[in-house]
């Protein structure tokens, strides 16, 4: 009888410890996916604050250069005083477009640099330096060298890297091409304005 009960007492100890193993890990696996998500979490606020640093630099860099064109270079006495019929812009509408246009080329390559775009199209990087150059030499060329002729050139030339600038970065971020669309017609306002200028 003391034996049975014996047998018993170990059974029953035996079983508790393999309920005992068995619970154990499932504790460690909770334990573990608790540390996994709180790890996730903090790469994704790291990811979103440096996501947003460089939309910072994107966006200012552009638009400090074209501030910087403008009070150097933007006035013009011959433009401000010729006679304007309506669809030829004033001159703080043509520096607020100049400067609308560099705020989308800038969100624009943002986009493509966050999709790594331009590790896979280089291309698409030199394109978006050269509409930024072109832009920011035509208040010097045209206002204070008075080189109109030159500063048509600059317009279409302009005009044809917008155009191969939307195509490359659509190929990378459909949004990122159309938000180069509006760009184009600040082009075509830039050009219509200097022709005013070549024929004045």
């Amino acid at each position: 009888m003391a034996s049975q009960h014996q047998q018993l007492k170990h059974r029953t100890t035996t079983k508790q410890q393999q309920d005992d193993q068995q619970n154990e890990p499932i504790q460690y696996k909770k334990t573990d996916h608790h540390n996994d998500t709180k790890m996730n979490k903090s790469t994704r606020k790291q990811k979103a604050k440096r996501g947003l640093k460089s939309l910072g630099i994107a966006l200012s860099i552009p638009l400090l250069l074209t501030l910087l064109d403008i009070s150097l270079f933007g006035s013009s006495y011959q433009y401000v005083s010729m006679e304007k019929p309506f669809w030829i812009p004033s001159l703080w509408a043509l520096h607020l477009a100049c400067l609308g246009s560099a705020f989308l080329m800038g969100l624009s390559a943002w986009l493509v640099w966050a999709e790594g775009g331009f590790h896979r199209q280089p291309m698409a990087m030199f394109l978006y330096l050269g509409q930024l150059g072109l832009s920011l030499a035509w208040d010097p060329v045209v206002f204070k060298a008075g080189a109109t002729k030159v500063g048509l050139v600059l317009c279409m030339a302009l005009f044809g890297v917008l155009i191969a600038c939307a195509r490359a970065f659509k190929n990378v971020n459909p949004i990122a091409g159309d938000l180069v669309k509006p760009c184009l017609g600040w082009a075509v306002l830039l050009s219509i304005a200097n022709l005013k200028l070549v024929f004045h």
